[in-house]
């Protein structure tokens, strides 16, 4: 990964001759002696901050493979187990802008959208998802679905309060806003709980049978054309089925077959409104399982949910069975790695497994008013 931007800028074309000679007579030597010296310490700054750094996120590493062990071996967790100092914070001087003419920057990874999805559905599983004539048709349909498998009004409608703003519509995309135009898409999460490709392809692996089955027991309930349709897509979720279990079942794994766009195609069943809302109840499901094989028979509210979403399973119960005086004082820092913490504002702001609860249950409260969300509680 460290070697990919040196790559790239072999392989990019070079600026024009005339281009580069005109930036080059431009730059005065003192400029670029300025230059260097200020990047020398800017290196300086920066390779003392990251050896802070990689000793506090080992750090981090190491006390998590403790509790790991702790709770294999039924001991209890302290709050000793944990690193209760907040990450090093880079407070150096930033990284001077060269004066001297480069190579012009790399084009922008494209990430594909909803289009791009249905396309290839279509090229791969010749497969178009049955979509709502309206957006409270999907809501109905996932509230049917939700509340039988045995999610709570509350927690499915706080968690699309706070994945979507309480207002997204089932083919909605992370990134993407119909009132702001222009606007890109910043990865695959499409839905109501804001499913990545990765999402839908681990699911289908780990729960396809579940899903098969309800289709299943549904289609026995009709007949005619209706029946000949919903058999004619089970046919198809079975071969989606199968392409997902085609390679060994880890997250990683799946997420380069998320990257394909066959992958994509699979990714489509989010949006269709038989097997969108199995998709998605699963999704909140398995969490909720998980926490009952783990021996936590409470109720999980929305927000702890959403940090079991967020961060993982096992990494989430870490924080939903935290007691409240723990939570006060322990970082979030303690329940991601490196790179992912550094990525989240909202986990370095609210800093405090408390305040990352407070943050979220406040935001899921605020978008619990919006129309979206007043609708899917009015369809359960």
């Amino acid at each position: 990964m460290a070697l990919a931007p040196l790559a790239r800028a072999e392989t990019a074309a070079p600026l024009p001759p005339r281009v580069a000679d005109a930036l080059a007579q431009a730059v005065s030597p003192e400029a670029i002696a300025e230059y260097r010296y200020r990047l020398q310490q800017y290196q300086a700054a920066r390779a003392e901050f990251d050896r802070d750094a990689e000793a506090y996120w080992n750090a981090i590493a190491e006390r998590r493979r403790i509790r790991n062990a702790k709770r294999r071996a039924g001991d209890q967790v302290s709050v000793e187990d944990y690193v209760l100092a907040q990450p090093p914070v880079y407070t150096g001087p930033k990284r001077p802008v060269d004066p001297e003419p480069k190579q012009p920057p790399s084009e922008r990874k494209t990430i594909p959208v909803v289009a791009d999805f249905l396309k290839a559905a279509a090229d791969y599983y010749q497969f178009a998802p049955q979509r709502p004539a309206a957006e409270v048709d999907f809501k109905r349909a996932y509230a049917r679905v939700a509340r039988a498998m045995g999610l709570t009004r509350e927690q499915a409608v706080r968690v699309y309060a706070f994945e979507t703003g309480g207002n997204g519509d089932h083919d909605m995309q992370s990134g993407l806003s119909k009132s702001r135009p222009g606007s890109r898409a910043i990865s695959t999460a499409i839905g109501y709980n804001q499913l990545l490709t990765t999402n839908t392809l681990v699911l289908l692996a780990e729960k396809g049978h579940h899903i098969v089955k309800a289709l299943n027991d549904r289609a026995a309930t009709l007949s005619g054309p209706q029946r000949a349709a919903l058999e004619r897509k089970i046919a198809v979720v079975k071969r989606m089925v199968a392409f997902a279990r085609s390679i060994p079942g880890n997250w990683s794994e799946h997420e380069k077959l998320g990257r394909t766009p066959q992958g994509w195609g699979v990714h489509a069943l989010v949006l269709d409104i038989d097997v969108g809302p199995l998709l998605q109840t699963h999704k909140l499901l398995t969490s909720v399982i998980f926490a009952r094989q783990k021996g936590y028979m409470a109720p999980l509210t929305a927000a702890e949910l959403e940090m079991m979403n967020l961060t993982g399973d096992g990494t989430g119960l870490d924080m939903v069975t935290m007691p409240q005086a723990m939570r006060e004082v322990v970082p979030t820092s303690n329940f991601f790695q490196r790179s992912g913490y550094e990525r989240n504002p909202v986990a370095i702001r609210h800093n405090t497994v408390a305040k990352l609860l407070a943050v979220t249950d406040a935001r899921m409260d605020a978008n619990s008013n919006n129309p979206g969300a007043r609708e899917l509680a009015a369809a359960f």
